[in-house]
């Protein structure tokens, strides 16, 4: 179905289908989306999850799905075609007023002064020690800026923004209830969306967006991702959002590429393959970016929150790095698992997995420096029994192109 017939039948249907969403609590006057904590939040895709058979699992406070089919073919799907992903329970965080720029500034380690209007840019946000408190999405509109923040750190950015706003000109609108979140990442994304979506994404490169309003609902869509894939993440209202996923998920027969959905389960796999850090495990407050091997996120020359601690630990060279290891056979390391030189600990692994795409067992751990630059054979306790691991560079997977 051509994208025009497809959103003519869904300007008819959004009211119903608004009215048939499952909305997340209303957002208390502090920004908290619900009173009572013991309660699980879900996205306006709940339901939706629900009739795919998807296995949800708590996440970050959220019933998210892990996987529909599972995560092994969700991986492969998305690395050879398009897989569509619900990331609605990630905060989106709107700041307007004439020091919002400064805010930004002062809470953020790159230099956001430099993004031009429809560019974003990765940040991660620190406290006085230099320790994460969350890494973001900072995108710029013309008259607003957008934080996306990770789910389980939500409340928290919310906080520490509205601690540095005081006596700033700066209004913060936490909008993560009103609207959904996708991405459809894989290497037919693009081709599918300039052909059959009425959107005009041809133009966009890496980290530039576009933003508009479409039957009366605002959108907007990154070229951005978290699985080493060129592809899309969308932000629309909930209704149309709702619809949106169901029109890429349907059976696009010989005319399209149909996309399917995937679950965290896969998305976490694909993030590993690339490289890219989660937080809870490559990042958190005590970890530095410079440890992170997140350096190229941080601009020295300018004065941020974390700024002066960050500038000491360039200059004496950090103790432990991110590290990629490969280990020998197929078990697979575990967050926590001891790194070793010998009998001395050197380490510990933060995310391991076997990769569907290299088929090997995959793992990134901080490493001491001096173990690394020694170049002493690495093992992995792995439930007991040692096994031998090779240092190789991160990302264990890039897509060509």
């Amino acid at each position: 179905m051509r994208c025009a017939s497809v959103f003519l039948l869904v300007h008819r249907r959004a009211r119903g289908a608004v009215r048939n969403v499952r909305f997340l609590p209303p957002l208390r006057a502090d920004n908290k989306l619900n009173d009572m904590p013991q309660m699980q939040l879900r996205t306006p895709l709940y339901d939706t999850h629900k009739s795919l058979g998807a296995r949800l699992i708590d996440f970050g406070g959220w019933e998210m799905p892990v996987m529909y089919r599972g995560i092994v073919e969700e991986h492969v799907h998305t690395r050879t075609a398009s897989s569509i992903f619900d990331v609605s329970h990630m905060g989106r965080l709107y700041l307007t007023g004439k020091e919002a720029e400064a805010l930004l500034q002062h809470v953020c380690t790159r230099n956001v002064s430099k993004l031009k209007v429809g560019r974003s840019g990765y940040s991660h946000v620190c406290n006085e020690a230099g320790g994460i408190l969350d890494d973001v999405i900072v995108s710029r509109y013309e008259d607003k800026w957008l934080m996306v923040c990770n789910a389980g750190n939500r409340e928290k950015i919310v906080a520490h923004l509205k601690q540095h706003m005081t006596g700033r000109d700066v209004k913060l609108d936490d909008q993560t209830a009103a609207s959904v979140m996708f991405a459809v990442q894989g290497p037919a994304t693009m081709d599918l969306f300039k052909k059959h979506m009425p959107f005009k994404v041809d133009d966009m490169g890496r980290y530039g967006f576009i933003s508009g309003s479409y039957m009366g609902q605002k959108y907007s869509i990154f070229r951005s991702g978290y699985t080493g894939e060129d592809g899309l993440e969308v932000v629309l209202g909930a209704g149309l959002g709702v619809l949106a996923w169901d029109f890429l998920t349907k059976d696009g027969g010989a005319d399209r590429v149909t996309v399917r959905p995937a679950g965290l389960g896969a998305r976490d796999t694909l993030r590993l393959e690339a490289g890219m850090p989660l937080y809870g495990h490559e990042l958190n407050e005590q970890i530095d970016p410079l440890s992170a091997g997140c350096g190229w996120c941080v601009d020295l020359e300018k004065e941020f929150l974390g700024a002066a601690a960050l500038r000491k630990i360039a200059a004496d060279g950090p103790k432990r790095k991110i590290t990629g290891l490969v280990l020998e056979g197929r078990r697979i390391a575990r967050q926590g698992s001891k790194v070793l030189v010998g009998d001395s600990e050197a380490g510990e692994v933060t995310s391991g997995t076997f990769s569907p795409t290299l088929e090997e067992s995959i793992a990134m751990a901080y490493v001491d420096a001096a173990a690394l630059s020694s170049g002493a054979a690495l093992c992995v306790d792995v439930r007991g029994e040692r096994i031998g691991a090779t240092v190789v560079s991160l990302p264990f997977y890039k897509r060509a192109g």
